[in-house]
């Protein structure tokens, strides 16, 4: 440990109190190490060692992330992971308040906590991790489960080379995708027939070509892992082409494809593989079902809902069972599946969602060059200061975050509009209260390649429709039916929802101004992100320029007001933070 590692270490072990006043060096550089082995110390176990991150959506930077206070499970969902928030998270994971994991995976005294623990993330101390835990781990796969290659300033403006660059330096050795289809099909085979060759493999069983139904990449990888055959089957977002733009991906088809996956588990079992488990980008709830209906699959390797959870689920199904996992967002965990294969089975496993502390892992040298090196053009674009908050700023969570209101006062304001929509992202990172709000936290909410601001006059009718659509993608009670995104955000208008009324009777006592929302009656709605192809040429501006206009003449910018619906039916929800 050199000396500027040692004072990262030293400091977050201060920052924990594990020194005494008055310890000398020699002390003080035992409990810092002692600090980061204590987190760290992952003993190896098996033969086969599967390493997994997912989401990181492009923060090459150690970010602060504030997990959700309300994440509701309804029906058969309600009471399991991952619909289980807060002290109701601990107790379930049996993980102690106030400690280093109850940081990384709730959002209880969060403000506190994150001024002990510092940040967490970052791409040079994910790469010190990961060289960690490979070192006693023989022929580990590092395996990404998508949104990588989106989310950021720079990986907008790169087109996602700065993340392709990263993943290839980290030791990716196969991927899936999601948002980085927003690219472009072009952009995306451009990148796995040049950058990834000989390096990243990228697999998706159910990505097929509109024409012929022809596989557009490998449905699965077979690597041997210490003598031990290994398939790996990508599921990317069965639903790109309908919560992204499907010009984007006009020659490609996606969808769940159940039938499919179940065909190419047996195809992999019949080519030899001991172990079958699919790296997916379906969101958590669509994995569950599906580890119960799938026969064959060892184990998912889950993301797209952003869901950071200790431990797997384990799911019965007709062949066996399934362990189910989610591995948070924002380059925030490292997940680590270490199983004994013997006799051609699984005999035994472990598991660990590793938080990536900042302070606690001294940042990779090689990894650090390249991030400097990749922001370095636009430093300064990225670190002009637009306002100053002096509240939390955040996105997730079902229904609104800081960071959204924030948004939507910006384009109700900008537009002079009644009403605004924002899209219910998972993605965007957190600021604290006294931090300034630089281009780069703006980008970090986004940063998309269909930024557009419109400006449309909607009947009562059609917002009621748009809002009952969008719940029911969150809500329906058959989790195939859902596309893992939160419920659009809303300004302006205040209405109530019961997430587990029928589709269509969801959304309630729709107000504006304290007057009832009319059918008939036009309103005037901003928004932004269309996903229609003719909205690229009908002049609307990117939705960061209007914001930051709007912020630089605010300066400071007080804790916003949140617009949240009133909740019916889930009082003592587990998946709603009291």
């Amino acid at each position: 440990m050199n000396r500027r590692e040692f004072l990262t270490v030293l400091a977050a072990a201060n920052a924990a109190g594990l020194l005494l006043p008055g310890a000398g060096p020699a002390r003080a550089e035992a409990a810092a190490q002692g600090a980061a082995d204590a987190v760290y110390d992952a003993p190896a176990f098996g033969n086969v060692s599967l390493l997994h991150i997912t989401d990181c959506h492009a923060q090459l930077k150690p970010i602060h992330f504030r997990e959700p206070s309300v994440n509701l499970g309804i029906g058969v969902m309600a009471g399991r992971a991952p619909h289980l928030v807060g002290s109701r998270l601990l107790e379930h994971f049996k993980l102690a308040t106030g400690s280093r994991e109850a940081h990384a995976f709730t959002c209880l005294d969060f403000e506190r906590l994150a001024g002990l623990y510092g940040k967490v993330g970052g791409f040079a101390h994910l790469a010190t991790l990961v060289k960690r835990v490979r070192a006693n781990r023989p022929g580990a796969l590092l395996l990404d489960g998508g949104d990588t290659w989106q989310g950021s300033g720079t990986a907008l403006w790169t087109q996602g080379q700065d993340m392709v660059e990263a993943a290839k330096l980290l030791g990716v050795d196969i991927m899936t995708l999601h948002w980085e289809c927003t690219y472009g099909q072009e952009r995306v085979q451009e990148i796995a027939e040049k950058d990834f060759a000989g390096h990243i493999e990228i697999v998706a069983q159910n990505i097929k070509t509109a024409d012929f139904g022809d596989d557009v990449f490998k449905p699965y990888s077979l690597r041997t892992v210490n003598g031990v055959p290994v398939a790996v089957i990508g599921q990317a977002f069965p639903y790109t082409p309908i919560a992204n733009p499907r010009y984007m991906v006009a020659d490609w088809t996606f969808g769940i494809r159940e039938e499919e996956m179940q065909a190419t588990v047996d195809a992999a079992r019949a080519a030899g593989a001991a172990v079958v488990v699919v790296l997916s980008h379906n969101g958590m709830d669509v994995d569950l079902k599906m580890a119960s209906r799938v026969r064959g699959i060892d184990a998912i390797l889950g993301g797209h809902t952003h869901d950071g959870m200790p431990a797997p689920s384990i799911v019965a199904n007709p062949g066996g069972r399934t362990l189910v996992t989610n591995a948070g967002s924002n380059g925030k965990f490292l997940g680590v599946l270490d199983l004994q294969v013997t006799g051609g089975r699984i005999a035994d496993f472990r598991y660990r969602l590793m938080p990536v502390f900042a302070n606690l892992l001294p940042a990779d040298p090689e990894m650090e060059a390249l991030i400097a090196r990749v922001r370095a053009p636009y430093e300064t674009k990225l670190g002009e200061i637009l306002a100053v908050t002096e509240g939390t700023l955040y996105r997730r969570g079902n229904f609104n975050g800081s960071f959204d209101q924030l948004i939507l006062d910006a384009l109700m304001a900008e537009k002079d509009a009644e009403i605004a929509f924002s899209p219910g992202f998972r993605w965007g990172t957190t600021l604290l209260p006294g931090q300034p709000i630089t281009m780069e936290n703006l980008l970090d909410q986004t940063a998309i390649t269909y930024p557009y601001v419109t400006l449309t006059q909607m009947s009562g009718e059609q917002i009621k429709t748009v809002l009952e659509d969008v719940c029911d993608n969150l809500f329906n009670p058959d989790p195939y039916y859902q596309q893992g995104g939160d419920m659009v955000r809303v300004g302006g208008l205040s209405y109530a929802c019961d997430p587990a009324a029928p589709a269509g009777r969801r959304i309630q006592d729709m107000t504006l101004n304290g007057k009832p929302l009319e059918a008939s009656k036009t309103y005037k709605v901003a928004g932004w992100a269309p996903v229609a192809e003719e909205a690229k040429t009908a002049g609307g501006e990117p939705v960061w320029d209007l914001v930051a206009r709007n912020l630089r003449a605010r300066k400071t910018l007080a804790p916003p007001q949140l617009n949240l619906p009133t909740l019916k039916g889930v009082d003592g929800n587990p998946g709603l933070d009291a």
